[in-house]
C-alpha cells in the first residue's frame, strides 16, 4: 500500500499545473456524483455551488471558489477540461506555473463576483430565473483571453487557415453574447467576468504589474513552484554582481524568458528558433 501511494505521488508530481487542475476537477466530480447517489432524490450541492443571493454567499464565502470545481454533468466537465488541456499546454510553455494558476483562480473568483453582482443589482433581470452557479468555465475563459490579450499577434493555425490569436478571443466573446439571454445566462455572466479578468491581468502584466501577486503566499502552501527562490543550505557563498548565485541564476533565467516573450509579441511565435522554443517549453514545466 505504501509503494502504491508513493507511485501515485510520483505520477502526480510530474503533472503540470493544468493537468493537476483537471485531476482535481475529475476527483471532485466523482465524489459529488457518488454523494448525490447516496443522498437520493432531492439532493443538491448547495454547500459547494454559488448562490446568486448575497446573504447566502456571505454565509458560505468558500463557494466563490468551490463552484468552479463542480459540474452538473460529465459532458459539462469534459468540454471544460478538454479546452483547459489544449490551451493550458500553450500557457505552460510560455509562463511559469504560478502565473497560470493565478489567472485560473482569479478568473473563477471574478466570474463568481460578476454572477452575484449582476443579480443583486438587477434582481428582476436576466438572472431572475436561474439557479446556483457551477463549473470551471470562468477560469478557463480568463486563461484564454489572457493569452489572446498578451500575445494578440501570435499566429495560430486552424487546418489550412492561419490568423492572429486575438481573433480567437474576439470570436469567443461574440459567440457568448447570445448566451446572456438564454437559460444559461448565469453561466454567460460568469464567462464575461472571466473575460474581463483575463484581459485586465494581461494588460497589467504587459506593463510589469502582476495583479495576482497577493495569491503567492496562499499558493505557496499548494505548489512548490510558487516561490522562485528556495532556501538551500550551502557552505559556499559564491556571488555574481553582488548577488548570491541562486539570485543571479533566477534573474538571468527570467530575463531570457522576457526577451523571448518580447520577440513573440513583435514577430509571433513562429519567429522563435528551435532552441528558444525548447527553452520556453522547459521553463513552463
Amino acid at each position: 500500500m505504501t509503494s502504491l501511494n508513493q507511485d501515485i505521488r510520483e505520477k502526480l508530481s510530474r503533472l503540470n499545473v493544468f493537468e493537476k487542475i483537471i485531476v482535481a476537477n475529475t476527483i471532485v466530480y466523482l465524489f459529488c456524483f457518488i454523494a448525490l447517489r447516496i443522498q437520493g432524490s432531492g439532493a443538491n450541492l448547495e454547500w459547494l455551488s454559488l448562490s446568486k443571493s448575497a446573504s447566502e454567499v456571505l454565509s458560505k464565502p468558500w463557494t466563490l471558489l468551490t463552484y468552479g470545481f463542480i459540474h452538473n454533468s460529465f459532458i459539462h466537465l469534459f468540454f471544460n477540461m478538454v479546452i483547459l488541456y489544449f490551451f493550458g499546454r500553450s500557457f505552460s510553455n510560455l509562463f511559469k506555473q504560478d502565473i497560470s494558476l493565478k489567472v485560473y483562480i482569479l478568473g473563477i473568483l471574478s466570474g463568481g463576483f460578476a454572477f452575484v453582482l449582476v443579480y443583486n443589482l438587477f434582481p428582476s433581470g436576466i438572472l431572475n430565473t436561474v439557479g446556483a452557479l457551477v463549473g470551471a468555465s470562468a477560469g478557463v475563459r480568463a486563461m484564454i483571453i489572457f493569452l489572446c490579450a498578451y500575445l494578440p499577434n501570435k499566429e495560430v493555425r486552424f487546418f489550412t487557415f492561419q490568423f492572429p490569436l486575438k481573433y480567437i478571443g474576439i470570436a469567443i466573446v461574440l459567440f457568448d453574447i447570445p448566451g446572456l439571454f438564454s437559460q444559461n445566462s448565469g453561466g454567460s455572466i460568469a464567462h464575461f467576468g472571466g473575460y474581463l479578468l483575463g484581459y485586465f491581468y494581461a494588460t497589467q502584466f504587459n506593463k510589469g504589474n502582476d495583479i495576482g501577486e497577493f495569491l503567492n503566499r496562499i499558493l505557496s502552501y499548494f505548489s512548490r513552484s510558487s516561490s522562485p527562490l528556495k532556501t538551500v543550505h550551502k557552505k559556499k557563498k559564491n556571488s555574481f554582481a553582488g548577488k548570491k548565485k541562486e539570485e543571479f541564476d533566477t534573474f538571468t533565467h527570467q530575463k531570457q524568458i522576457d526577451l523571448i516573450l518580447d520577440k513573440i509579441g513583435k514577430s509571433g511565435y513562429e519567429s522563435l528558433t528551435q532552441a528558444e522554443k525548447d527553452f520556453l517549453f522547459r521553463a513552463g514545466k
